[in-house]
């Protein structure tokens, strides 16, 4: 079920009326429902992968508890064990399986020895990534001891298929999260317009922005051999418009979604956009995954513990594997690599932390030299989206050839045409509010001195150019394929 659809526009009011006024009589009614409704919005995309998430949730609860039980460090690494390969052993069957298959026949095929091995035409499981790293994440903290074990098998898996952020994130931590399935929840209306707001917000930057440019972004890049270089440019700063809108939007529904029945998700955005290197960028988009990677993997490796040499190296290893992470295809190793070299100067020269506070703080504009670093961290942001939205390694040459042809200065063929005219305007309102809000949590959270009709003109405002230049179908969620 998408966020962007009737059919959601039905469930989440009728799950929210059900919720507060017929659920709300004891917590393990209220567990419950959300149990039972998560399953029907997963199983709405296709009922057979619901008994995944639920096997995964199985295994990960009953090693938790097995763990808590006992302190032989032998027998906890051996259950540990259990639950990495059980959960990567489901994820690299279904997200890896048929690209490996296809690399070995790839590799025997320049060798001159093709084998012709078959693919098995898997189909991804939506979400799967995503509910994955969150149920590892909980086996790992309670062999840590940093966290008790779940013994309430019902909130437990509420907070595994919890529907808000099932197939997208953000990816919670159990410390944080699970806790709040065990506690009382009564409604909060200041609350619940906060959660109103922010999935007014997310619908304008997924529907307005993210759906508008993804026509003109598909039809670029599906031909490439035939494009521009200035075209492809057109097609990448929309993609970076698209790819920023579909995900932080998602994240902007599932937050505001999940603030109507009463949870507080983490923030998975900060205005990534707005950053003046590229390792502010990756401290400012997608949150949840970054500081999965670091608490997860980083650290486990070493971190910086060994100096610079060795915070290096597991950097370059992080990015590798989120880049790996991101999809099954060599241009999503490459693009994590490239990003990782970029990063490691700012470890070296010890500045990748330099940049902490949201750009301008306390004051209304940039300075110059931060307008030149937020300008030059987009274009190399947008140089590594290249790599990522093209059709593998053959497409991304193809790309980067025609950009640094002499084409490169011709004017693009769908610049004057309304459907991007629609995109940069409804971008450009975008960044003017994140602008505006860049101190607070998001986007459409308003200066609270405004006077209450300058606000409500704003929403109001949104909800008709939502309307008005909504696309006539509505496309999946960008990471739905990760």
């Amino acid at each position: 079920m998408l966020f962007n659809s009737i059919d959601f526009a039905v469930f989440l009011p009728l799950v929210f009326l059900l919720y507060w006024a017929v659920f709300n009589r004891s917590l393990r009614m209220q567990n419950g429902f959300l149990l039972l409704v998560s399953a029907v919005f997963y199983g709405w995309w296709d009922w057979r992968y619901l008994g995944l998430v639920f096997i995964s949730a199985a295994i990960d609860y009953t090693v938790g508890l097995t763990l808590e039980k006992t302190d032989d460090e032998k027998r906890r690494r051996q259950l540990l064990t259990l639950s990495m390969v059980a959960n990567l052993g489901m994820l690299g069957f279904f997200k890896y399986c048929d690209f490996f298959i296809t690399s070995f026949n790839d590799a025997f095929t320049f060798l001159g020895m093709p084998i012709g091995l078959r693919t098995l035409n898997i189909v991804l499981p939506v979400g799967i990534s995503f509910y994955t790293f969150q149920t590892m994440s909980y086996t790992i903290d309670v062999y840590r001891k940093q966290i008790k074990a779940a013994h309430d098998p019902v909130a437990f898996s509420a907070y595994i298929l919890f529907f808000p952020q099932l197939v997208a994130g953000p990816i919670e931590r159990a410390g944080q999260f699970l806790p709040q399935f065990l506690q009382p929840r009564t409604f909060d209306l200041d609350k619940a317009r906060d959660g109103l707001r922010q999935i007014l917000w997310g619908l304008f930057k997924k529907i307005v922005i993210a759906d508008n440019c993804a026509p003109i972004v598909n039809s670029i890049y599906a031909d490439v051999d035939n494009a521009s270089g200035s075209s492809i440019v057109l097609a990448t700063v929309l993609f970076a418009f698209q790819v920023y809108g579909d995900f932080s939007g998602y994240s902007d529904i599932a937050i505001g979604s999940a603030r109507l029945l009463g949870f507080s998700l983490m923030r998975n955005f900060a205005y990534p956009y707005f950053s003046r290197d590229i390792a502010e960028f990756w401290r400012r988009w997608h949150i949840s995954l970054s500081t999965w990677f670091r608490d997860y993997l980083y650290i486990p490796l070493g971190g910086s513990r060994g100096g610079k040499w060795m915070a290096m190296r597991n950097s370059l290893i992080i990015f590798t594997v989120s880049g790996f992470w991101h999809g099954a295809a060599w241009n999503f190793v490459l693009w994590g690599l490239i990003n990782g070299l970029y990063f490691i100067p700012l470890v070296w020269t010890d500045k990748a932390k330099q940049h902490i506070e949201i750009v301008a703080k306390g004051r209304t504009f940039p300075t110059l030299p931060e307008v030149g670093r937020i300008l030059f961290t987009f274009m190399l942001v947008c140089t590594f989206y290249v790599i990522f939205r093209s059709q593998g390694l053959g497409g991304m040459y193809t790309a980067f050839s025609a950009i640094l042809s002499a084409s490169l200065f011709t004017v693009p063929s769908m610049l004057l045409t309304k459907p991007v005219a629609i995109a940069l305007g409804a971008s450009a309102l975008m960044f003017l509010l994140e602008w505006s809000a860049r101190e607070r949590a998001y986007g459409l959270m308003l200066d609270p001195r405004m006077p209450a009709w300058g606000r409500y003109g704003i929403y109001y405002g949104l909800v008709f150019i939502i309307v008005a230049f909504a696309p006539m179908s509505g496309g999946e969620f960008i990471y739905f394929q990760f």
